[in-house]
């Protein structure tokens, strides 16, 4: 009990090794009951979580598997006991910061309309990659109300059970479609200027960081077709920038040098001049590679808009987009 409220905790993850035993460590003892949920792991992880004291949840991996499925599933195993006030949702390769889940089950005890609470997630190695080190940037969200969290997030169980919890249908972009109906049901989803969680992307290889940018991609597209119409517009602004960016402007740039005159090729130096003014945005003095790979990741954000769409049109579901070496 944290405050007098129960608090339940769900875990998804496959072969993280370490991460998962160091973060299932990290766990605070007033924390009730802890649930991980594995995924297939061939690591030995469900054997390690039930030995630092978590019940353990073994995916029917026959089944497509999505986080979002996951999540939910963990959350009827909290259920067979009666769910607790609250559930810490977190990854396998996070820890929890210390003192975060005291500080945010106080904040939803004392905000009544809040269902979701999250803080600073950070990435554990940021110098070892520009791609580590653009993840800790784009976790640095602004405090106050807003319209998502990510996987670490503190949820209130009655207004996840309300909107029925996760979407498990979706492969990426779960989270922020959760909060989507949290919030058109009168709930408040709030990020707090706490340290939350340590993240480690080990994202080192850029075919690592062009599939999770790709994976951001289709989830702008499906996350669109669902809650697009307005007054949300859930990622119609994300999927439009991607497409015009990473497909409309450069195929007609190069259709008006083929079809109009070779000068119309001077277009593509839009994309250094984009390049320039992201660097000297991010940083001081400019961070040049940041610059570089936000440009070019457009160019992998329409591929995944155009998957998802190609997906949605014919039916075909897909395969979890992953882009981290476990274990």
């Amino acid at each position: 009990m944290i405050h007098g409220a129960s608090v339940g905790m769900v875990i998804i993850g496959r072969n993280e090794g370490e991460r998962l035993i160091q973060g299932l460590k990290g766990i605070p003892n007033n924390v009730d009951r802890v649930v991980y949920v594995d995924s297939g792991s061939a690591d030995g992880s469900g054997k390690a979580a039930r030995e630092e004291g978590a019940e353990v949840v073994t995916l029917d991996m026959s089944q497509p598997f999505t986080a979002a499925r996951a999540r939910n599933a963990g959350v009827a195993r909290l259920r067979k006991d009666g769910l607790p006030d609250f559930i810490q949702f977190m990854d396998g390769d996070c820890a929890l910061r210390e003192g975060w889940i005291d500080h945010a089950v106080a904040f939803l005890i004392e905000t009544p309309e809040a269902a979701v609470a999250c803080g600073r997630r950070r990435e554990r190695f940021p110098e070892i990659s520009v791609f580590n080190r653009m993840c800790d940037d784009e976790w640095n969200t602004p405090v106050g109300r807003t319209k998502a969290c990510g996987g670490d997030a503190l949820m209130r169980a009655e207004a996840f059970d309300q909107v029925g919890g996760f979407n498990a249908t979706l492969i990426a972009g779960e989270e922020p479609e959760l909060c989507v109906r949290l919030r058109a049901t009168g709930w408040e989803v709030w990020r707090l200027d706490h340290e939350m969680t340590w993240h480690d992307a080990a994202m080192t290889r850029l075919s690592q960081w062009w599939t999770r940018t790709r994976r951001g991609g289709y989830a702008f597209a499906v996350g669109a077709s669902i809650h697009g119409a307005p007054p949300e517009r859930h990622w119609v602004a994300e999927t439009r920038r991607a497409l015009i960016w990473g497909a409309i402007l450069p195929a007609g740039i190069f259709l008006a040098g083929l079809l109009v005159s070779p000068w119309a090729l001077v277009g593509f130096f839009v994309y250094p001049l984009q390049v320039i003014r992201l660097a000297l945005k991010n940083g001081h003095p400019p961070d040049w590679p940041h610059g570089f790979f936000m440009v070019v990741g457009k160019f992998a954000e329409a591929f995944g808009v155009a998957q998802g769409w190609f997906d949605m049109m014919t039916g075909r579901r897909k395969a979890l987009i992953e882009y981290k070496a476990k274990g």
